[in-house]
């Protein structure tokens, strides 16, 4: 077996691990924004946060 097999074979029903972006659904072990119950990757927030009314003052 390989590593990446046994490493990350158990199912991740809670936890930081269990939630995934909610617009790409990639499931990222870092990089999700959870605050406000955004759920999305940064990458996602950076594209969408003018659609979903965040503003950048500086």
């Amino acid at each position: 077996m390989a590593h990446d097999t046994v490493y990350y074979s158990r199912p991740r029903t809670y936890g930081k691990a269990a939630l995934g972006c909610v617009v790409t659904g990639d499931r990222k072990k870092s990089g999700i924004i959870r605050k406000y119950g955004l759920n999305m990757s940064r990458q996602a927030f950076r594209e969408h946060a003018k659609e979903i009314g965040f503003v950048k003052y500086r």
